[in-house]
């Protein structure tokens, strides 16, 4: 038989280098890109045999077939598929240098890292090639379905490869890799053993349509055993609901996520049109222990037309969905995309914006019929979900449809948004909250004496979350939402003349007391005022409108973010004894010097009884024990 040789054009030599030598960090997908390739032409003979019932092909058992042979440190993958005529395999595999080839190379060279290099090869459709990456030579031998002579494509992937007809090649397409030696330090594994040829099918291609087999290694002096089917074929989101147990639904859970517990909910989409996908999503039972960490790996496995592509592929679901595991199967995408092509790509936005609300469409349907099922979920997964109401203001009405939260209105059970509107009392325009690190100690807070007197009930918000998007949503149906520890409270409605007489009245009486104390106490506060909001303690500071809460400020200080420290309000309630004595006192006295430990005190006991920390801790125990010895 003539053999044909041909030389490899520059640009694909180079192409074939970087491949063998720096593109794939993990070597392993090279079985991975054979057996979608190996998938591909299984699928194209069976829709050509559909369109053409005359062809001469068999089409009665359609394989994937893995053979390895450690004497000679070869693996074949082979598929009785549609197969290549010798002018094909001359386009499709001989010559790589095509006109994308240029614009490949570029955009590798500029690839910054390994990941996004691997990307590459699946959109420009050369990962056939990644075969070099552990054998030294490859050999290629094919025969289209219906032709009676096949081809035989060689190349050490060098500078040449041959071509020769083949008259004894099958139908199909067989790949034979002669294997480099085994080099564990550089990813290189063993691909002769039967163990490591499981694990990567396991891992890449358990849901290829089509059964991808292997002959076990036979014991001395016994025949060869039957051929064992390596992946389980079950791609449960491309089947109907009624096909599925949810046993099944379940195993699967269990085999994404590592979770040894069932889900909570199972979610399916099938989106049909111009874009097709399946997805089939998961809510766990439970949060795992590094959801708010760092390092925490998000997304959702992602297949094309049911081929492994990535593990974690984070632009399927926004980072406040981070909890939800599961596939989604695209039809129309490359293989291989890279995580920023992902980022850009149109439809993955498109499939973004539809998954995130059917999971939030699936939250609510779950808040609505099974109270006990949502008390679940809100406790694990609601101080994540509320992210969403800082970062995704397309989707916030939906989360706020679905969040609740601590009240005081009752002790166990949240309320949400609209359950607090519809309480709301007559002549009542703002929704009141307040934050703080546990409900105890936000419960005794003095800001929340006036509300609890009469009777206006508060959301009790403890998680770090809540500090920020109360100020990112701002209102609930024109209802605006009004920190009670913020600003100056007003809860008398109607305005009582006779009332409005007693403060102006308090107001002129306390004058020079609340002048004095400001200018004691400049450092720390920039106004002192009589407050609405106190009923029984003596004190207490709160935030002008529109100033960072301290909780706010120490966030950003964590996340290495330098604000400035904002002064706060002093508010003294005039009906407290401590306060009348007090200003009664400064009236009384030409020489205050010894009423300026009494202001300091009396601040410091506003900050703590918030849950803040004394500027100076030792000067404020000092002060303390000085007072307590005078009263011996």
């Amino acid at each position: 038989m003539t053999t044909e040789t041909f030389e490899f054009q520059v640009e694909a030599r180079q192409l074939l280098q970087l491949m063998i030598h720096s593109v794939y960090s993990n070597k392993d997908v090279f079985l991975r890109e054979l057996v979608s390739n190996a998938s591909d032409a299984l699928d194209k003979l069976r829709l050509e045999k559909l369109r053409d019932d005359a062809l001469d092909a068999d089409v009665s058992d359609l394989h994937i077939e893995i053979d390895v042979d450690k004497e000679a440190r070869t693996l074949t993958v082979r598929d009785n598929g549609i197969g290549m005529s010798y002018d094909e395999v001359g386009q499709l595999i001989g010559t790589i240098a095509n006109s994308g080839t240029a614009t490949f190379l570029k955009e590798l060279r500029e690839a910054q890292d390994a990941g996004s290099a691997e990307g590459l090869i699946g959109q420009f459709g050369v990962g056939f090639y990644s075969g070099f990456m552990v054998a030294d030579e490859v050999t290629l031998v094919t025969r289209r379905a219906g032709e009676g002579q096949g081809t035989r494509w060689t190349s050490r992937g060098e500078s040449t490869y041959t071509l020769e007809k083949a008259d004894d090649a099958p139908q199909g397409t067989s790949v034979t890799l002669h294997l480099k030696p085994a080099d564990p330090e550089n990813q290189l594994h063993d691909y002769t053993s039967p163990w490591t040829i499981k694990q990567i099918v396991k891992r890449y291609s358990d849901f290829i349509t089509w059964p991808i087999r292997m002959v076990p290694e036979a014991a001395d002096g016994e025949d060869a055993p039957e051929p064992e089917t390596l992946n389980s074929m079950k791609a449960l989101w491309a089947r109907s609901r009624d096909e599925v147990s949810d046993d099944e639904y379940h195993e699967l859970y269990k085999h994404i996520s590592h979770d040894w517990r069932e889900p909570l909910e199972t979610i399916r989409l099938q989106a049909e049109g111009t874009f097709e996908y399946q997805a089939l999503l998961f809510v766990p039972s439970h949060a795992p222990h590094d959801l708010f960490t760092r390092d925490f790996k998000r997304g959702v496995q992602l297949y094309v037309k049911r081929v492994f592509i990535m593990d974690d592929c984070e632009a399927l679901l926004p980072p406040y969905l981070r909890f939800v595991k599961g596939v989604v199967d695209a039809q129309d995408l490359s293989l291989n995309v890279s995580r920023e092509i992902l980022q850009q790509d149109r439809h993955i936005r498109m499939m973004q914006r539809r998954l995130t609300k059917k999971v939030l469409s699936t939250i609510k349907e779950i808040k609505t019929k099974d109270a006990d099922r949502y008390a679940t979920f809100w406790r694990e997964f609601g101080t994540a979900l509320k992210e969403g109401l800082v970062t995704d203001s397309e989707n916030r009405d939906a989360i706020l449809a679905v969040a609740s939260f601590a009240t005081t209105h009752a002790e166990d059970e949240p309320t949400t948004l609209a359950q607090y509107v519809e309480r709301m009392k007559d002549g009542q325009e703002d929704i009141y909250y307040i934050t703080g690190e546990s409900r105890q100690s936000i419960e005794n807070s003095p800001h929340m004496e006036a509300f609890r007197d009469k009777g206006i009930e508060v959301l009790l918000l403890t998680d770090a979350v809540d500090e920020v998007w109360v100020d990112a949503v701002g209102e609930y149906e024109g209802k605006k939402l009004r920190s009670v520890a913020k600003g100056e409270i007003d809860l008398d409605g109607e305005k009582d003349e006779k009332a409005e007489g007693e403060r102006e009245k308090q107001a002129e009486d306390y004058a020079g007391l609340l002048g004095w104390m400001r200018e004691q106490l400049d450092e720390d506060i920039k106004e002192v005022r009589l407050s609405a909001r106190l009923t029984v303690s003596p004190a207490c500071v709160v935030s002008d409108a529109h100033d960072l809460t301290p909780a706010l400020e120490n966030m950003y200080r964590a996340m290495g973010q330098e604000v400035p420290r904002t002064k706060r309000i002093l508010e003294l309630n005039p009906g407290h004894p401590l306060v009348k004595n007090l200003n009664e006192v400064y009236k009384e006295r030409e020489d205050r010097s010894g009423l300026v430990e009494s202001a300091e005190l009396l601040h410091t006991l506003a900050v703590l009884a918030e849950g803040g920390q004394p500027k100076d801790p030792a000067r404020f125990v000092k002060l303390v024990a000085d007072r307590l010895e005078r009263t011996l």
